[in-house]
């Protein structure tokens, strides 16, 4: 990676971080004024719903009824809140033209009209007209102007980042000085890490290596003391690339390791409370199954005490004994005919497992075998870019064998009867809110929108636990199928006083009429997937289909090839659903 690219990625990797915090106070303080400018006009009631959907972050909604406002009344104060709110929501969408026009229609009266400079300049920014943010932010540090409510470093830190993007260096190295000379003061360790990446990035664009490297490895060390994740995976990797310019592979190799264990880290750490709860479970499975087997063995002993005692007093009673020796006989063939089929049973579950086993777990060993010979072959070449991608094909690789290993063990408990399950009353909402939190990494690595629509005075009777495998399990199938860009929804419909439908709705690769078939058959354990890219061979979803019925369920699957697929799930109610 060059200089000069590596200095753009740091630029447009601090942006997001230095427009949040200039932002955040203001947005406070308005929020909170604009509810009780709405608790004055009671009477405007589509004022009223465009602030609460503001203060709920519904921006689509906030859009409507600001207009509605807007078309009806003339009301000059609640004109320029309209304005405000059009043009924040317009932010909050991406859409940067339209909230530049909606900040131009407030009037210079309005209560709030010094913040929409600062508005302004941060729009700009993401116009990428960085001359016109730079007007609006030196307006901002006017002395005649009320900004106390701003965070007026940030304010320092985005002229420092525009007149980078200028290549106007020495404004652009005051600035930046200037707001990391504030940070440090005010000992708020995130922004300053973020700061010297500006700092280092601007000396980098100069070829200033001796200046820029000393901020980077601040920044790193820096990074160290605190817990978020993505800046130390950023710092990290920001070092191996100053080291591979620096030509130090050995180093630049140490870093980047690190880089993607933190990427790992982001991945794996909802995944580890979720094992140590199976691990936990499993424990508890063992005490009892050993207790089981305790009370086994006293009944043998007595059982054995007893034929004792009646072979002692079998003279006298030679009859009675003979019949009950015949029926102890007769009793124990049967016991060992249960335990024979019990046996066969747990036999066969086991072929399953080892079939399962080294069908998939050998696909994945071998995908990652050969991956990582590509990437020994790669790193002799230094072709960096197909090294990342091998990387991050490995990380994907293993993921999928995770994921596999987890439904495994699932699967093998609730064949062996040790799964076990407590049926409760279930908020729905709640649950798919936890499910895509787990999953947001994976969404947001393929740009997937995923939307919560499910009803939120919708409690069912299930078990929570096996409810949740159930989601995990049919958010990763519709995350794998969809193409990138792609959204998948989560929805209530069709629901009666008994019973209510979830369904999640994916716009992927679909699947035809014979693989739903096949998917939604009894008679199969594992189907084979006609997408041969994907690790996986629907034991997930055989998973999903025991565990919904253990919860009196049903599934049902409607999908077409190239438009999406749907996947309905119907669950009993709690009785006191609203």
């Amino acid at each position: 990676m060059s200089k000069n690219s590596f200095s753009i990625f740091l630029v447009l990797l601090i942006f997001p971080f230095l427009l949040f915090s200039q932002n955040k106070n203001c947005e406070e303080i308005i929020k909170t004024k604009i509810k009780l400018k709405s608790l004055e006009y009671k009477s405007e009631d589509n004022f009223r719903k465009a602030q609460y959907f503001y203060s709920t972050k519904n921006w689509d909604s906030t859009l409507v009824y600001s207009m509605k406002q807007l078309s009806s009344s003339k009301k000059t104060a609640l004109t320029d809140y309209c304005h405000l709110l059009r043009g924040l929501s317009f932010r909050q969408l991406k859409l940067f033209k339209e909230a530049e026009k909606e900040f131009l229609l407030i009037s210079k009266k309005f209560v709030f009209y010094n913040y929409i400079d600062n508005y302004l300049a941060c729009n700009y920014i993401d116009l990428k007209e960085f001359k016109k943010a730079i007007l609006h932010f030196q307006k901002v540090l006017e002395p005649s102007t009320d900004n106390n409510d701003c965070n007026i470093n940030s304010v320092y830190g985005n002229l420092g980042i525009c007149y980078l993007h200028l290549s106007q260096f020495d404004k652009a190295e005051f600035y930046l000085l200037k707001n990391s000379e504030m940070l440090q003061s005010s000992n708020d360790t995130l922004p300053l890490i973020n700061s010297y990446f500006n700092i280092a990035s601007l000396y980098y664009e100069q070829y200033k290596d001796a200046q820029a490297i000393p901020y980077f490895k601040d920044a790193y060390l820096l990074s160290k003391k605190v817990k978020d994740l993505d800046t130390k995976r950023v710092a990290a990797k920001n070092m191996a690339v100053v080291e591979e310019n620096r030509g130090n592979f050995k180093e630049a190799l140490s870093y980047r390791k690190e880089s993607e264990q933190w990427k790992d880290s982001l991945n794996n750490q909802n995944k580890v409370w979720a094992v140590a709860d199976f691990e936990k479970k499993f424990a508890v499975a063992q005490k009892q199954k050993e207790i089981k087997v305790l009370q086994v063995e006293n009944k043998l002993k007595n059982t054995q005490r007893n034929g004792f005692f009646f072979a002692a007093i079998g003279l006298l009673l030679l009859l009675t004994g003979g019949v009950y020796l015949y029926a102890q006989k007769v009793k124990n063939s049967k016991i060992i005919l249960l335990q024979k089929n019990k046996l066969d049973e747990l036999n066969a579950t086991k072929d399953q497992l080892f079939s399962i086993v080294s069908h998939d777990l050998r696909s994945s060993v071998n995908a990652l075998k050969t991956s990582n010979a590509k990437l020994s072959s790669t790193l002799e070449t230094k072709n960096y870019e197909e090294l990342n991608q091998l990387i991050v094909q490995n990380s994907g690789i293993a993921n999928s064998a995770y994921s596999l290993l987890d439904n495994l063990l699932h699967w093998a408990m609730l064949q062996t009867k040790q799964l076990y399950f407590h049926k409760e009353s279930v908020h729905l909402y709640s649950i798919v809110q936890q499910i895509e939190y787990n999953y947001k990494p994976l969404l947001l690595d393929k740009e997937i929108t995923f939307e919560n629509l499910v009803s939120k005075n919708i409690f069912i009777f299930v078990d929570l636990d096996s409810l949740k495998i159930v989601l995990r399990n049919l958010l990763d199938n519709a995350i794998k199928f969809s193409n990138e860009n792609g959204k998948i929804s989560f929805y209530t419909e069709n629901n009666d006083s008994d019973s209510c439908q979830l369904i999640i709705q994916d716009n992927g690769i679909g699947m035809k009429k014979e693989t739903i078939e096949a998917l939604l058959s009894d008679s199969e354990l594992l189907t084979k997937k006609d997408n041969s890219e994907i690790i996986g061979t629907g034991l997930g979803l055989q998973l999903c289909k025991q565990m919904i019925r253990k919860n009196d369920g049903k599934l049902a699957i409607e999908s077409d090839l190239n438009k999406g697929t749907k996947m309905i799930l119907t669950f009993p109610k709690t009785v006191n659903n609203g």
